[in-house]
């Protein structure tokens, strides 16, 4: 076997699909798993749990996909019951969530139960190819808008899909965080109860209630440039370090939050039970997996914690 976890010697079975194209893996064999085999091919982690419901109708679907792909991604399975380290570290805290590593880093990713043809967008979409629906690509499109600062265009889009899917959550979460983004967090719970009580605990919400979480925790900062001032004066200043990039994510300046958390991570990972680490979980939660502030933060976390 090479050290990016492929194996010449195993010959292809039905069609041309490799062998070892579903695997499951454990803290152990983690980084051989996925972070080298990532180098070749995309390699799709399934974090779920035996007692976890979404996961069961999940696994059959995921499975399905990834084997119609033949070998344009893999799918590695961690049950994070027996193997909670690498998900903790990662920043998951719902399952079934699918973290997808290209190049050894975390690089997109999805959370919940999704059908065959969101998760064959998703594929197609690391693969570089054309799939997503028109109104996948509104959403995507629409996220992208935000991230830039376009909460207009944003709004507009994400209006848009729930012209056509009133129910869509992934879309009224969508104009919830605007809402926050703009400071306005009363108008982003009047979106959240909006959604149906059987959606009331859709994953697409997570993001837009933390949101708001965050935002109201921001409130009791102190003077924003005080807290830079003293980060400058001080590096090792954790807790002032800490308190900037809670002030930094209130100003939507997400990437940047990100940054002065993993610098925390990195010069004392033992600083506050680990509270900067357990804080970009939570930011993580409230920007989404596919936000870029997200995207970057696991990338750099990752290089810190894997080194």
């Amino acid at each position: 076997m090479f050290a990016d976890g492929s194996n010449p010697g195993v010959p292809d079975l039905g069609g041309g699909v490799p062998a070892d194209l579903i695997k499951e893996t454990t803290t152990a064999t983690f980084r051989q798993d996925v972070i080298a085999a990532s180098m070749t091919t995309p390699v799709l982690v399934d974090f779920w749990a035996p007692w976890c419901g979404p996961c069961k109708q999940l696994t059959p679907v995921i499975e399905k996909v990834v084997r119609e792909a033949k070998g344009k991604v893999k799918l590695v399975k961690m049950n994070i019951e027996d193997h909670p380290s690498i998900a903790g570290q990662l920043g998951i805290q719902s399952i079934p969530a699918v973290i997808a590593f290209v190049q050894g880093q975390p690089v997109d990713g999805f959370m919940g139960a999704q059908p065959e043809t969101q998760i064959k967008a998703f594929i197609d979409k690391l693969g570089g190819a054309a799939g997503p629906s028109p109104i996948e690509k509104a959403l995507e499109e629409a996220a992208t808008r935000a991230g830039k600062g376009d909460a207009q265009g944003a709004a507009e889009l994400f209006a848009a899909v729930l012209q056509r899917e009133p129910e869509n959550m992934v879309a009224l979460g969508g104009m919830a965080k605007l809402h926050v983004d703009i400071g306005d967090l009363e108008g982003a719970k009047r979106m959240l109860a909006m959604a149906p009580p059987e959606a009331a605990n859709d994953p697409a919400l997570a993001p837009a209630r933390k949101a708001i979480e965050l935002a109201e925790q921001a409130e009791s900062l102190g003077d924003f440039e005080e807290l830079r001032r003293k980060v400058e004066q001080d590096a090792d200043d954790h807790q002032a370090r800490f308190d900037l990039a809670l002030a930094l994510n209130a100003r939507n300046e997400r990437v940047e939050a990100a940054e002065q958390l993993v610098e925390i991570v990195r010069r004392d990972r033992s600083w506050n039970d680990d509270g900067a680490r357990k804080q970009l979980v939570e930011f993580f939660e409230a920007w989404g997996p596919k936000d870029e502030a997200t995207v970057v933060g696991r990338r750099r976390l990752s290089s810190v914690l894997f080194r």
